[in-house]
């Protein structure tokens, strides 16, 4: 897994071998590899067309950490929506390159038709080119690597790799911290805001490092009751496989190794951010904790404790935007529902290995008359 070849090797005798599929893999490999080529060259020239970027730092970062499904999409999006930051648009991440993207712009219509995004569900995740999505995307496609790989298909192999992405046996934070920092400063000169809004599920088992790295950042950590969290992220993960690969037609002996080793992955991420928190290790001054159920229930409470965290003063059309919110969010009522059991799962087992997660974080709120809860990203 130490270089890029041997990862796109492996992934296509992965692919070759479990799903049946033999040329598709081999024009995909030929255009990433090309389209990364692309890119480096376009990099290259960017200091010099767009003098900008040299004298562009990242201040006070916003990075929201979590496990998928935790709610960062929504959050993400509503504070870049409402100018307290910017996320990236995922063709920026596609094309990362200044100079790529001021050529790419007026074709994006054209881009959507093959964009990978087409394949999310929009019930569960709706994205596009043009959506703020998680900066994790941006490591894929320059790196292809990360948490990513692995969900999508290294989990599949015979042999468990999660290893080979677990930074406790193999970091790639160095590489991966200097790829956001490029990422996030082209970012700022595009959309000429200086604060980055990002988010980043990677970080959870590394945000020690990332911290030292980035010592002005501002950290949201998200959580929700994992017996909601991991079938969800789980469905999101396997929907795109169905839709691709048709992954449910599968032998149960191949899928039932496949979800185990999700799983497990899903965990490993919510334990070390929690090992890292309880130890002493995370800076607490840094992080603002954003339970998912509370946000639900009383976001107006929530959005003033983490705009003061934020120091941003909201003005009164930020102040009406968030009573508007707080309003909808109590009448809405979730209609997703997921099924432990297609995974091979229990509530009983989840509650058993996420105990860590209610012990830390989840102790009971109040009830409230209406309350409900939103679909959450």
């Amino acid at each position: 897994m130490d270089s890029l070849l041997g990862r796109m090797s492996a992934t296509y005798r992965i692919v070759r071998t479990t799903f049946r599929v033999f040329i598709p893999p081999l024009f995909v490999g030929w255009f990433f590899l090309m389209l990364r080529t692309g890119s480096s060259v376009a990099l290259s020239l960017d200091p010099l067309l767009f003098p900008k970027l040299g004298r562009t730092e990242i201040k006070r970062p916003i990075i929201l950490v979590g496990n998928p499904r935790t709610g960062t999409t929504f959050l993400q999006r509503w504070l870049s929506d409402n100018g307290i930051g910017k996320g990236i648009q995922l063709w920026r991440m596609v094309y990362p390159s200044l100079l790529q993207q001021f050529f790419l712009r007026p074709f994006l219509p054209i881009l959507e038709w093959v964009s990978p995004a087409k394949y999310h569900s929009s019930a569960a995740h709706e994205t596009s080119l043009s959506s703020v999505e998680t900066d994790d995307v941006g490591a894929l496609f320059r790196n292809f690597d990360g948490f990513f790989l692995y969900g999508f298909f290294m989990a599949f192999d015979e042999v468990d790799h999660r290893s080979s992405f677990d930074p406790k046996f193999r970091d790639t934070s160095a590489r991966d911290f200097a790829w956001f920092r490029e990422l996030w400063r082209r970012n700022i000169v595009s959309t000429g805001h200086e604060r980055v809004v990002a988010k980043l599920f990677s970080l959870g088992p590394r945000l020690p490092k990332f911290l030292a790295e980035f010592p002005d950042a501002s950290i949201l950590y998200m959580v929700r009751d994992p017996v909601e969290v991991i079938p969800s992220a789980m469905s999101l993960v396997t929907g795109v496989l169905h839709q691709v690969f048709k992954f449910w037609d599968l032998p149960e002996e191949v899928k039932k190794r496949y979800c185990e080793r999700l799983y497990l992955g899903l965990v490993d991420l919510l334990r070390t951010f929690d090992e890292d928190w309880t130890s002493g290790a995370i800076d607490r001054k840094r992080v603002y904790v954003v339970r998912y159920d509370r946000m639900m229930r009383e976001f107006d409470a929530v959005m003033g404790e983490m705009l003061a965290f934020l120091e941003v003063a909201p003005d009164a059309a930020l102040r009406k935007e968030i009573a508007d919110r707080t309003a909808k969010q109590r009448k809405h009522k979730s209609e997703h529902k997921y099924d432990l059991g297609k995974f091979y799962l229990t509530e009983e087992r989840v509650r058993r290995d996420c105990s860590f997660v209610y012990e830390t974080f989840l102790t009971p709120l109040p009830p409230l008359p209406a309350a409900t809860e939103q679909a959450s990203a």
